[in-house]
C-alpha cells in the first residue's frame, strides 16, 4: 500500500527504579501522499516518541511503521526531519548546509545545484547563500532547515516543533511558507505542535492524543491549510468555524491536563520520561 502507515504502535519505556511508562497504546493510521498531518495533546501524549518511531530513531515495543509498503527499521533519506531547533552546521554557509545531505550521498554538484539554488529562492535566501549560519536570525535558520530537508527530497516530512522558537510575527510568516511548501512540493507532512491555533492552520488533518498511554483521542479533516495558501492567515483565523474548533480543542486539552495533575504518580513518571 502507498502512503506511511502507522500499524498498531506501541511503546513502553523501562525506568531505572523498575517501573515502566506505557508512553503509546495501540497507534493506527495511514496517510496518503501528500497529506498534511498536525499533531496537538498534552504533554507527555507521546506525540514527540511517536514521530521518533516514524524516523526510525527509535524502534516500538509493538507493531509497525511502513512507508509504500515496506517496513521502516532505521532512519533513512526518504524520511526528513525538521527540529525545534535547526541542528544546522554553524561553521558551514547557508548554501553547504542546504546542499549537504546530496553532496554526503555522493551526487555530483551539477546534479543538485540548480535545485539548492531553487529552494534557497522559494524560503527566501538567495541573496543570504554564502552568510554563515550563526549570522541568521532564528527564523532564517528555520528556513535553512526547511530548504536541507527538501534537499533530500524526503517522501516525508516530519516536523517536531519546527516553529516553537520564534516571535509571533516570523512565527506567521514560517506558518504560510510552511503552507506553500506544502503545495508546490506535494510532499507528506506530520507537524508536532503545542499550539492549538497553529494545528488548525496547518493540519489539513488533526490528531489530539491523549494520555497515558497515548493514544488517538480525536480526529479532524480541516478547510484551513487549503484556505491559508493564498490567504492571509489571519484573515483564516477569523472564519467562524476556526473559533469554534479551537474553542473545542482547548477545551478537550484542559480536560486532560486537569486528568493528568489529578494523577498521584504523574510527577515521578514525567520526571523519567521528560521529552516524551
Amino acid at each position: 500500500m502507498s502512503g506511511l502507515g502507522i500499524e498498531n504502535i506501541s511503546m513502553r519505556f523501562d525506568l531505572p527504579n523498575g517501573r515502566a511508562v506505557q508512553a503509546l497504546s495501540d497507534v493506527s493510521l495511514h496517510l496518503s501522499r501528500g497529506e498534511l498531518l498536525s499533531v496537538l495533546g498534552p504533554s507527555g501524549c507521546g506525540k514527540t516518541t511517536l514521530l521518533n518511531i516514524i524516523a526510525g530513531f527509535l524502534a516500538p515495543t509493538s507493531g509497525q511503521i511502513t512507508l509504500n509498503g515496506h517496513a521502516v527499521t532505521g532512519p533513512d533519506a526518504e524520511r526528513g526531519m525538521v527540529f525545534q531547533q535547526g541542528a544546522l552546521f554553524e561553521w558551514m554557509s547557508v548554501r553547504e548546509n542546504v546542499s549537504f545531505g546530496p553532496r554526503m550521498a555522493g551526487r555530483r554538484a551539477r546534479d543538485w545545484a540548480g535545485t539548492v539554488d531553487h529552494l534557497l529562492d522559494v524560503v527566501g535566501l538567495k541573496d543570504f547563500h554564502d552568510k554563515a549560519v550563526y549570522e541568521l536570525s532564528g527564523g532564517m535558520q528555520q528556513r535553512v532547515a526547511l530548504a536541507r530537508c527538501l534537499a533530500n527530497d524526503p517522501d516525508v516530512i516530519l516536523m517536531d516543533e519546527p516553529l516553537g522558537a520564534l516571535d509571533a510575527l516570523t512565527r506567521e510568516k514560517m506558518q504560510g511558507l510552511v503552507l506553500r511548501l506544502w503545495k508546490e512540493t506535494g510532499k507528506t507532512i506530520i507537524l508536532i505542535t503545542h499550539s492549538v491555533e497553529e494545528a488548525l492552520l496547518l493540519g489539513e488533518r488533526l490528531l489530539v492524543m491523549a494520555p497515558r498511554p497515548g493514544r488517538i483521542h480525536s480526529e479532524y479533516r480541516l478547510p484551513f491549510a487549503d484556505m491559508g495558501v493564498n490567504a492571509d492567515l489571519r484573515e483564516v483565523k477569523k472564519h467562524p468555524d476556526f473559533a469554534a474548533r479551537r474553542d473545542e480543542i482547548l477545551g478537550m486539552i484542559w480536560d486532560m491536563e486537569e486528568e493528568i495533575m489529578g494523577r498521584p504518580e504523574t510527577a515521578s513518571e514525567t520526571a523519567g520520561t521528560a521529552g516524551v
